[in-house]
């Protein structure tokens, strides 16, 4: 049995009852009260729409955005301990970016399939790359291997986060280009209805 239905079976069974055992409501009338209320509970259930969220329209791709959310989290934890303020302000930028990628793939969960390897290669990876990063620094002696693992180490922090910065501007590139193109329908419409004068898109493209 659904939930609505439940729910319209108590409330019709609270109508027969209080009208039968409460007030002495003979068996017949008592059991058409409830009817009736029973079949308005199913009409009023039925149009009450449940919210619709990613956990129950996608769960896949809900597991994998919490997960990031974690890695993304762990990530931040480790930023503290690293000695680098160069790599700490790289990583501080990563991590901000990897929070905005989440958000607009929660808000827009279409996006996803443009990321391509980012939640399942790109941040394991990198949790990988920071925690030996943390391992090696702290240590008191560091071997020539060690020392080049993270010049190494530095220059990729570096990279990652242009590269999600990247990313992160590619998932808006198309609204803003889809605004651009508003912006200049209504910039015409107004000089076209004699609103305006000159162009107020004029320099926009690097015109003069």
């Amino acid at each position: 049995m659904k939930n609505k239905d439940i729910v319209s079976a108590v409330v019709g069974g609270m109508f027969f009852a209080v009208p039968y055992l409460g007030i002495g409501v003979a068996l017949a009338p008592s059991l058409v009260i409830g009817g009736l209320a029973f079949s308005a509970g199913e009409l009023v259930m039925s149009g009450i729409k449940p919210k619709l969220t990613l956990k129950n329209t996608n769960i896949s791709l809900y597991k994998k955005l919490e997960l990031a959310k974690k890695q993304n989290k762990e990530i931040s934890l480790l930023i503290p301990k690293v000695e680098s303020e160069y790599t700490k302000t790289n990583l501080k930028e990563i991590v901000a970016s990897v929070d905005k990628i989440i958000k607009v793939v929660e808000k827009e969960p279409k996006k996803e399939k443009r990321l391509n390897n980012f939640f399942d290669y790109y941040l394991p990876v990198l949790i990988k790359i920071v925690s030996k990063y943390d391992e090696i620094e702290n240590q008191r002696l560091v071997s020539n291997e060690g020392k080049n693992f993270l010049k190494k180490a530095d220059k990729m922090i570096e990279e990652i986060n242009k590269s999600f910065q990247m990313i992160l501007s590619s998932l808006y590139q198309k609204d803003i280009m889809d605004v651009e193109a508003d912006l200049k329908v209504y910039d015409m419409m107004l000089k076209a209805d004699g609103i305006v004068e000159d162009s107020l898109m004029k320099g926009s493209d690097g015109d003069e």
